[in-house]
């Protein structure tokens, strides 16, 4: 097993390193917040006091990090300089296409191995090792990366060429977002309508309407499987995260002049909803809005 470095334990990183740890690598661990080190060491990882410290020595230098600027910033202070000569950078974390590229451009500089490998999945597959990744880099970088990525995840999908991770992610989650927002909707004119939930659920989940979101995540409580919405619409994926996805879709889509009117007004919902107070529910919970709830 390698030594591995692992730089942000937030609710996604946390149960990530756990898993690594859990697969047998030397986990070295670190992130700002003294609980989440703790809660590190729980589960059999290496608490160290800073992210270069983390770096020092690894054979692979994993992020899961809130913002692109987040990203960049630890690699050039921590990383970059830092990590062995022949290290692979895997940054976990949701960015904008252009610092994935610019981060992967500095470490090729550098003799390093990099990759961007945004995740879907959630919490509870971070913490059941179920995740999907998307992964952009060069053959090599993503042979070398496969395998710490194969013990966080139950697939493990080569995208391309550096950005192509960050370009699949954002494009699933406008697809996601904008899927849900109608799924809501529907549910919500159907029971209008005289249509029991159920009943509703029973022929749409086996019809041409069937998708992930009514039938692994029915935005309804008491309809389908166990989903955020059975649990008051808490944990998940937070409405603030899908607000953060699709504001970086539409920030890509500009960049290429790509016409997006769906996930445009998905955005415009979804932070709607945030703005209303509701940025830390799943982003199932938009059916409350559209329902005209509190």
């Amino acid at each position: 097993m390698a030594r591995v470095g692992f730089i942000g334990l937030g609710n996604m990183g946390g149960g990530m390193a756990a898993n690594l740890a859990k697969a047998g690598h030397d986990v070295h661990a670190f992130d700002l917040s003294e609980e989440a080190l703790a809660n590190a060491k729980a589960n059999g990882c290496l608490p160290v006091e800073s992210a270069a410290k983390a770096a020092e020595g690894a054979e692979a230098v994993i992020t899961m990090l809130p913002a692109g600027k987040h990203v960049a910033e630890v690699y050039r202070d921590s990383v970059f300089g830092i990590a062995d000569t022949g290290a692979v950078l895997i940054d976990c974390s949701t960015i904008d296409v252009a610092t994935a590229r610019d981060v992967a451009d500095q470490a090729a500089a550098k003799g390093l191995l990099a990759v961007d490998a945004p995740v879907s999945g959630g919490i509870a597959g971070a913490q059941g090792g179920t995740l999907t990744f998307m992964v952009g880099g060069t053959d090599e970088a993503f042979e070398r990366a496969q395998p710490f990525l194969e013990d966080m995840g139950k697939a493990v999908i080569h995208a391309g060429g550096s950005g192509t991770g960050q370009t699949a992610k954002m494009c699933n989650n406008m697809i996601l977002g904008a899927t849900m927002i109608a799924t809501c909707e529907s549910f919500v004119m159907a029971k209008k309508l005289g249509l029991d939930p159920q009943k509703f659920y029973d022929i749409a989940s086996v019809s041409t309407a069937q998708s992930w979101s009514m039938t692994s995540y029915c935005p309804v409580p008491g309809v389908g499987p166990e989903a955020p919405s059975d649990r008051d619409y808490a944990g998940g994926f937070a409405t603030g995260l899908m607000l953060k996805d699709l504001r970086l879709a539409m920030d890509a889509a500009a960049t290429v002049d790509a016409d997006t009117p769906m996930g445009a007004r998905a955005t415009e919902l979804y932070q709607k909803f945030a703005e209303e107070g509701h940025a830390g529910l799943d982003f199932s919970a938009i059916i409350k809005m559209l329902a005209h709830e509190e």
